[in-house]
């Protein structure tokens, strides 16, 4: 039951926290867009356009046109939760992401948090 209410949370309303974490840490809102297309194939673009039109978790990762296979290399824990170990698909590809802003606000560099050259 907690699962569905994550997946129903509007992604438009959980997306500026991960811009005002990164704020915080001195990174910037382009960096976390970067991140966000790496992760789901959106285009700056379809991204704006996910946000506008307030779509929740499930659909925003049901429609990213292509998910970066490199997503697999994100491991760590996030929320005292290891990502490897998250069996539910959805719930670890927002872990994948909520793990990839905290390693912005960490101050890791882009091509690491991209996973350039693994």
């Amino acid at each position: 039951m907690e699962l569905e209410k994550v997946y129903a949370m509007i992604f438009a309303k959980v997306y500026p926290m991960y811009i005002q974490k990164a704020e915080r840490k001195g990174r910037t809102k382009k960096e976390v867009n970067e991140i966000m297309c790496w992760l789901t194939g959106y285009t700056q673009k379809q991204l704006e356009s996910q946000i506008k039109k307030e779509v929740d978790f499930k659909t925003f990762f049901a429609q990213a046109p292509k998910k970066n296979p490199k997503r697999k290399l994100i491991t760590g824990v996030v929320c005292g939760v290891r990502i490897e170990e998250i069996k539910e698909p959805l719930m670890r590809e927002i872990r994948y992401m909520d793990k990839l802003v905290d390693e912005l606000a960490k101050g890791r560099p882009m091509e690491k948090i991209l996973r350039v050259n693994p």
